[in-house]
């Protein structure tokens, strides 16, 4: 029998190199195949790197595939006429802007909840214009408006509720508004599902009138009605606003600027400049009632206006109208002060064009809530004058004419100041729809946080 030695194959080492001429025993030969393996894996590791290319970010899109999407039969008509090309170029998830990478959706409504009320021009100038000046700008703005409304931080519902003016009187009658906002979130929430999924939490509406989210003009029905309740969670872009407890603010709010046209006060200030010469001390033109309590039982800017009046009707120092006046602005822009007395609620558009025509506003609503306090230091640029001071309107008046006028009014006459208070379009920086979506932008992280217990629950 013969016995076959099978051989052990040879153990695979690997690759290295044997240098012959260098004495096995050294240092060198014992680690230089390590070196070497190292240097040709880093190598190659490198080279990988270098030329590895991240796949692009533009994703492809069928029309078939937006169009059928069960939410998108309400999109935007920007949106829908972006899906005439085959491929749409996305928006980053979040992309650097201004506003803390800031994305607001603006749901495209039918016409009857906004376009169709622009038929009456008083609608994108009178005193509660902002709903209409503020989704203008939102549309316009490519830095913070997405059209993929996954990619949105907030959703923007544009009603126009104040332009419904009375036949009667002319002034604009809101008695629709509970029912015009109920049918637009009907719209929304059967069509999309951000509303229900959020309730309500990231959807910013407009309430530019008397008593914000109350939507009625008389402040103890406004207090009785409340705000509708599937608001309450929502944010409100509102011109009322007070310091202490109000059920018509009791909901997430930004107060906002009343709505003066930039392009009356660039007029104004074309024909008499705001460092021109002003001749009238004090002045106001508005509603001074003699008897102020009238058939409703009400009392009308709480007296202020009627003390006024009767204080200092036949005062030379005052400039004090009671009738209306096209012009009044020109009258603004020759005074020192100007007076802001309350009317039904506390905020005016006087304070507004007062600022801007470099007027010293003179305040008297007591406990007011102004717009952008961090961008105008209005304890600097402006007077208070408690409600109950009012007949010490006179002396107050002088004393401050004899000591700081000059520095109030140099400040006051600062640009930015000036631009704050306006609503353009399109935006510029600095303006009243910047700050607007500088306070949203705050608002982004804490949101995020309560979307996601939102979701969790």
């Amino acid at each position: 029998m013969v016995v076959m030695k099978s051989s052990k194959p040879p153990r695979n080492r690997g690759f290295y190199v044997k240098m012959k001429l260098i004495p096995t025993s050294t240092f060198c030969f014992r680690y230089f195949k390590w070196f070497l393996w190292l240097f040709i894996s880093f190598y190659f590791f490198i080279s990988f790197l270098i030329t590895h290319k991240p796949p692009s970010s533009t994703t492809s899109l069928s029309k078939t595939t937006l169009l059928h999407h069960p939410y998108s039969k309400s999109a935007s008509n920007a949106l829908i006429e972006s899906l005439n090309t085959t491929t749409i170029q996305n928006h980053p998830t979040k992309s650097f802007s201004k506003f803390n990478s800031l994305k607001i959706y603006i749901y495209n409504l039918p016409n009857k909840f906004n376009e169709d009320w622009l038929a009456n021009k008083r609608c994108t100038n009178h005193l509660f214009a902002s709903e209409v000046a503020i989704h203008k700008a939102l549309l316009n703005n490519e830095d913070v408006r997405t059209l993929n409304f996954w990619d949105a931080d907030f959703f923007f519902v544009p009603v126009y509720v104040s332009c419904n003016f009375s036949t009667v009187n002319g002034f604009p009658a809101i008695g629709h508004a509970r029912q015009l906002l109920t049918e637009a979130v009907h719209i929304i929430s059967s069509e999309f599902p951000f509303w229900n999924r959020s309730h309500g939490s990231d959807h910013i509406f407009v309430a530019s009138h008397d008593y914000g989210a109350c939507f009625h003009a008389m402040e103890d029905r406004a207090k009785a009605d409340g705000i509708p309740e599937f608001m309450k969670n929502s944010i409100m872009l509102q011109t009322f606003g007070v310091k202490h407890y109000h059920p018509c603010q009791d909901v997430e709010n930004v107060v906002v600027p009343p709505y003066v046209s930039p392009e009356s006060i660039r007029k104004t200030l074309a024909k008499t400049p705001i460092d021109g010469r002003r001749d009238i001390f004090a002045f106001f033109r508005g509603k001074m009632e003699l008897h102020p309590k009238n058939i409703s039982g009400r009392f009308y800017s709480k007296k202020v206006r009627t003390v006024i009046w009767k204080k200092y009707g036949g005062d030379r120092r005052f400039y004090l109208k009671r009738h209306r006046f096209a012009g009044y602005q020109s009258e603004i822009v020759r005074s020192k002060f100007c007076l802001c007395p309350l009317g039904w609620a506390p905020w005016s558009p006087r304070l507004v064009e007062s600022v801007v025509l470099g007027c010293v506003p003179v305040i008297i609503a007591d406990g007011i809530r102004l717009p952008f306090s961090s961008a105008v230091s209005w304890a600097e640029v402006s007077l208070t004058v408690a409600e109950s001071d009012v007949d010490k309107l006179g002396p107050i008046l002088e004393h401050v004419m004899a000591t700081n006028f000059t520095s109030i009014q140099r400040k006051l006459w600062d640009p930015d100041v000036r631009n704050s208070l306006l609503f353009n379009n399109p935006m510029v920086e600095g303006d009243a729809t910047w700050h607007i979506l500088e306070s949203l932008s705050l608002k982004v992280n804490s949101w995020s946080i309560k979307r996601a217990r939102l979701y969790s629950q």
